[in-house]
Protein backbone atom coordinates (compact mmCIF):
# COMPACT_ATOMS: atom_id res chain seq x y z
CA UNK A 1 0.00 0.00 0.00
CA UNK A 2 2.71 2.46 1.11
CA UNK A 3 4.63 1.91 -1.92
CA UNK A 4 0.84 2.72 -4.60
CA UNK A 5 1.33 6.25 -2.24
CA UNK A 6 4.82 6.88 -3.36
CA UNK A 7 4.09 5.59 -6.98
CA UNK A 8 1.28 8.32 -6.71
CA UNK A 9 2.80 10.58 -4.93
CA UNK A 10 5.97 10.64 -7.24
CA UNK A 11 3.83 10.80 -10.01
CA UNK A 12 1.92 13.78 -8.55
CA UNK A 13 5.17 15.61 -7.64
CA UNK A 14 6.46 15.14 -10.99
CA UNK A 15 2.96 16.58 -12.88
CA UNK A 16 3.27 19.61 -10.76
CA UNK A 17 7.21 19.80 -11.66
CA UNK A 18 6.03 19.34 -15.47
CA UNK A 19 2.97 22.31 -15.11
CA UNK A 20 5.40 24.55 -13.33
CA UNK A 21 7.90 24.79 -15.38
CA UNK A 22 8.26 28.16 -17.86
CA UNK A 23 7.83 26.98 -20.66
CA UNK A 24 4.41 25.26 -19.82
CA UNK A 25 3.20 28.18 -18.11
CA UNK A 26 4.45 30.76 -21.54
CA UNK A 27 2.74 27.89 -23.66
CA UNK A 28 -0.67 28.34 -21.51
CA UNK A 29 -0.51 31.84 -21.38
CA UNK A 30 0.11 32.36 -25.41
CA UNK A 31 -2.95 30.06 -25.76
CA UNK A 32 -5.10 32.30 -24.05
CA UNK A 33 -3.47 35.35 -25.22
CA UNK A 34 -4.09 33.98 -28.80
CA UNK A 35 -7.81 33.06 -28.33
CA UNK A 36 -8.04 36.89 -27.44
CA UNK A 37 -6.24 38.02 -30.24
CA UNK A 38 -7.96 35.85 -32.75
CA UNK A 39 -11.49 37.40 -31.18
CA UNK A 40 -9.88 40.98 -31.68
CA UNK A 41 -8.97 40.09 -35.21
CA UNK A 42 -12.08 38.61 -35.86
CA UNK A 43 -13.88 41.92 -34.85
CA UNK A 44 -11.88 44.00 -36.83
CA UNK A 45 -12.07 42.25 -39.55
CA UNK A 46 -15.81 41.62 -39.67
CA UNK A 47 -17.19 44.99 -37.36
CA UNK A 48 -14.89 47.63 -39.56
CA UNK A 49 -12.90 46.33 -42.64
CA UNK A 50 -15.57 44.35 -44.05
CA UNK A 51 -18.36 46.87 -43.98
CA UNK A 52 -16.19 49.43 -45.45
CA UNK A 53 -15.30 46.58 -48.06
CA UNK A 54 -18.70 46.10 -49.02
CA UNK A 55 -19.32 49.98 -48.73
CA UNK A 56 -16.90 50.31 -51.63
CA UNK A 57 -18.06 47.35 -53.53
CA UNK A 58 -21.72 48.51 -53.36
CA UNK A 59 -20.30 51.87 -55.41
CA UNK A 60 -18.51 50.38 -57.44
CA UNK A 61 -19.46 47.25 -58.98
CA UNK A 62 -23.18 47.14 -57.35
CA UNK A 63 -22.94 44.24 -55.07
CA UNK A 64 -24.28 44.19 -51.55
CA UNK A 65 -21.39 42.74 -50.02
CA UNK A 66 -18.56 40.17 -50.10
CA UNK A 67 -21.20 37.40 -49.49
CA UNK A 68 -22.27 38.52 -53.17
CA UNK A 69 -19.16 37.39 -54.67
CA UNK A 70 -18.53 34.06 -56.02
CA UNK A 71 -18.83 31.79 -59.07
CA UNK A 72 -21.86 29.62 -59.54
CA UNK A 73 -20.07 26.31 -61.57
CA UNK A 74 -23.21 23.80 -60.91
CA UNK A 75 -26.18 25.75 -60.20
CA UNK A 76 -29.25 24.35 -58.17
CA UNK A 77 -32.40 26.62 -58.10
CA UNK A 78 -35.18 26.28 -55.25
CA UNK A 79 -38.27 24.05 -56.93
CA UNK A 80 -41.06 26.43 -54.89
CA UNK A 81 -39.43 29.50 -55.58
CA UNK A 82 -37.38 29.31 -58.81
CA UNK A 83 -34.64 31.05 -56.72
CA UNK A 84 -30.86 29.91 -57.02
CA UNK A 85 -30.07 27.80 -53.78
CA UNK A 86 -26.31 28.15 -52.63
CA UNK A 87 -26.87 25.68 -49.98
CA UNK A 88 -26.94 22.90 -52.56
CA UNK A 89 -24.71 24.56 -55.72
CA UNK A 90 -21.45 24.09 -56.51
CA UNK A 91 -19.71 27.11 -56.40
CA UNK A 92 -16.63 29.13 -56.11
CA UNK A 93 -16.69 31.39 -52.87
CA UNK A 94 -14.31 34.87 -53.32
CA UNK A 95 -15.96 36.80 -50.82
CA UNK A 96 -14.45 34.29 -47.85
CA UNK A 97 -11.36 33.70 -49.52
CA UNK A 98 -11.15 37.70 -49.81
CA UNK A 99 -12.14 37.75 -46.15
CA UNK A 100 -9.37 34.96 -45.08
CA UNK A 101 -6.99 36.99 -47.03
CA UNK A 102 -7.95 40.44 -44.82
CA UNK A 103 -7.65 38.16 -41.94
CA UNK A 104 -4.39 36.51 -42.94
CA UNK A 105 -2.51 40.08 -43.60
CA UNK A 106 -3.90 41.30 -40.24
CA UNK A 107 -2.59 38.75 -37.60
CA UNK A 108 1.08 38.73 -39.90
CA UNK A 109 1.02 42.36 -39.57
CA UNK A 110 0.34 42.34 -36.07
CA UNK A 111 2.29 39.45 -35.31
CA UNK A 112 5.43 40.74 -37.05
CA UNK A 113 5.17 43.78 -34.96
CA UNK A 114 4.86 41.95 -32.01
CA UNK A 115 8.01 40.30 -32.83
CA UNK A 116 9.86 43.09 -34.16
CA UNK A 117 9.06 44.95 -30.42
CA UNK A 118 10.61 41.56 -28.92
CA UNK A 119 13.59 41.20 -31.06
CA UNK A 120 14.47 45.12 -29.90
CA UNK A 121 14.38 44.84 -26.42
CA UNK A 122 16.04 41.08 -26.41
CA UNK A 123 19.05 43.24 -28.25
CA UNK A 124 18.96 46.22 -26.08
CA UNK A 125 19.28 43.87 -23.03
CA UNK A 126 21.43 41.71 -24.84
CA UNK A 127 23.79 45.05 -25.25
CA UNK A 128 23.22 46.08 -21.88
CA UNK A 129 24.31 42.74 -20.42
CA UNK A 130 27.52 43.03 -22.57
CA UNK A 131 28.26 46.65 -21.39
CA UNK A 132 27.76 45.88 -17.39
CA UNK A 133 30.30 42.67 -18.08
CA UNK A 134 32.58 44.31 -19.99
CA UNK A 135 32.74 46.71 -17.25
CA UNK A 136 32.72 44.24 -14.32
CA UNK A 137 35.60 42.49 -16.05
CA UNK A 138 37.70 45.90 -16.14
CA UNK A 139 36.76 46.79 -12.64
CA UNK A 140 38.05 43.90 -11.93
CA UNK A 141 41.54 44.46 -13.44
CA UNK A 142 41.83 47.99 -12.29
CA UNK A 143 41.38 46.74 -8.62
CA UNK A 144 43.91 44.33 -8.86
CA UNK A 145 46.00 47.23 -9.92
CA UNK A 146 45.85 48.82 -6.66
CA UNK A 147 42.68 51.33 -7.78
CA UNK A 148 39.41 51.23 -5.44
CA UNK A 149 36.17 50.60 -6.83
CA UNK A 150 35.44 54.08 -7.41
CA UNK A 151 38.62 54.84 -8.89
CA UNK A 152 38.41 51.79 -11.09
CA UNK A 153 34.76 52.59 -12.62
CA UNK A 154 35.66 56.59 -13.15
CA UNK A 155 38.79 55.03 -14.82
CA UNK A 156 36.66 52.84 -17.18
CA UNK A 157 33.69 55.63 -18.26
CA UNK A 158 36.78 57.80 -18.91
CA UNK A 159 38.30 54.93 -21.11
CA UNK A 160 34.71 53.94 -22.72
CA UNK A 161 34.32 58.22 -23.44
CA UNK A 162 37.51 58.59 -25.50
CA UNK A 163 36.93 55.68 -27.01
CA UNK A 164 33.15 56.68 -28.30
CA UNK A 165 35.10 59.67 -29.39
CA UNK A 166 38.27 58.43 -31.03
CA UNK A 167 35.00 55.95 -32.53
CA UNK A 168 33.27 59.56 -33.97
CA UNK A 169 36.18 60.80 -35.02
CA UNK A 170 37.35 58.10 -37.16
CA UNK A 171 33.76 57.81 -38.60
CA UNK A 172 33.52 61.55 -39.17
CA UNK A 173 37.22 61.52 -41.14
CA UNK A 174 36.05 58.54 -43.21
CA UNK A 175 32.96 60.47 -44.28
CA UNK A 176 35.00 63.77 -45.13
CA UNK A 177 37.33 61.45 -46.81
CA UNK A 178 34.32 59.60 -48.71
CA UNK A 179 33.16 63.11 -49.96
CA UNK A 180 36.32 64.34 -51.06
CA UNK A 181 36.63 61.24 -53.44
CA UNK A 182 33.24 61.94 -54.25
CA UNK A 183 33.86 66.11 -55.37
CA UNK A 184 37.29 64.69 -56.92
CA UNK A 185 35.79 62.35 -59.22
CA UNK A 186 32.60 64.66 -60.11
CA UNK A 187 35.49 67.15 -60.59
CA UNK A 188 37.17 64.71 -63.12
CA UNK A 189 34.16 63.70 -64.68
CA UNK A 190 33.00 67.23 -65.68
CA UNK A 191 35.98 67.76 -66.39
CA UNK A 192 36.13 64.36 -69.12
CA UNK A 193 33.02 66.31 -69.89
CA UNK A 194 34.07 69.97 -71.36
CA UNK A 195 37.06 68.06 -72.71
CA UNK A 196 34.47 66.33 -75.17
CA UNK A 197 32.25 68.99 -75.39
CA UNK A 198 35.50 71.37 -76.55
CA UNK A 199 36.59 67.85 -79.17
CA UNK A 200 32.82 68.05 -80.22
CA UNK A 201 32.78 71.98 -80.97
CA UNK A 202 36.31 71.27 -82.82
CA UNK A 203 35.11 69.01 -85.22
CA UNK A 204 31.88 70.73 -86.44
CA UNK A 205 34.22 74.18 -86.71
CA UNK A 206 36.09 71.71 -89.45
Amino acid sequence: MEKKENCFKRFFGEFKKFITRGNVLDMAVGVIVGGAFTAIINALSNNILKPLIDWLLAAIMGGDSLSDIYTVLKPVYDSATGLLDLSQSIYIDWGAFINAIINFLLIAFVLFCIVRTINKVSEAQGKLKDEYRKEKEAVKKYRREGLTRDEAVERYRKELEEAEKAKKEEARLAEEKAAAERAEAEAKAMANTRLLEEIRDLLKQR
